[in-house]
């Protein structure tokens, strides 16, 4: 069985250096304007966010749709 993804664009890329890269293009204010979610506008910290996005499915797939427009 192979372990190898083809298609998808998100493969070998950690939840945690997705959300950096976002966080050092868009900034916390930037990332909290385009997507409303109370970790990245109260208090953010990298922490705090993937303990958020690693639990709730809908948020992490708006942050993955953010990340492959922008640097898809």
């Amino acid at each position: 069985m192979s372990t190898e993804q083809p298609n998808n664009p998100l493969h070998g890329i950690t939840l945690e250096a997705l959300l950096r890269r976002l966080v050092d293009h868009y900034a916390w204010h930037g990332l909290a304007a385009r997507i409303n979610i109370n970790c990245f506008k109260s208090d953010p910290s990298i922490k705090s966010s993937l303990k958020f996005l690693r639990r709730t499915p809908w948020a992490r797939d708006k942050v993955e749709a953010l990340y492959l427009e922008t640097f898809g």
